[in-house]
Parts: C-alpha cells; structure tokens; sequence
C-alpha cells in the first residue's frame, strides 16, 4: 500500500469521522472502501453508456422480443 495526502473540506471530514466513528472502522479503511464503490460506479456507467452507444448503432426491431412477451405474465397474485 500506498500513503497518499489529501485535501477535503472540513464539514465532509466530520461526516466521514462520524461514519467511521459509527462503523468502528477508520478513515483509511472507509476512504479505500469509498473510492472501491465510486470506482464500481465509474465502471458500471461506462458499461451503460456503451450499451446505450450499441442500441443507438442497431435498434431493436419492434419483433425482437415478442416471443418473450407470455414470459412476462405472472398471474393472478
């Protein structure tokens, strides 16, 4: 591992010292856990846009999933 410095607002570092605080963890632990998930959220946004960018290239057809369509029906509850 790395040692990094950082700068963040005071108000943000109360927040994250209560988190913590409430976690019983500490700043490092909750710091690495918090760039893990933006990082996850980063990666999955990409995934969406190229999804999105793939749909754009080649529409849907309007049949393409109606054979799906009776999968769909739940009944009655």
């Amino acid at each position: 591992m790395k040692t990094i410095q950082m700068t963040i607002d005071e108000q943000l570092l109360d927040e994250v010292d209560s988190a913590v605080h409430e976690l019983q963890s500490n700043r490092s632990a909750f710091i690495r856990e918090a760039l893990h998930l933006a990082l996850e959220q980063l990666r999955i946004r990409r995934l969406e846009a190229q999804h999105a960018r793939g749909y754009r290239h080649r529409p849907a057809k309007t049949e393409e999933f109606s054979e799906w369509e009776a999968e769909q029906v739940w009944g009655e509850p």
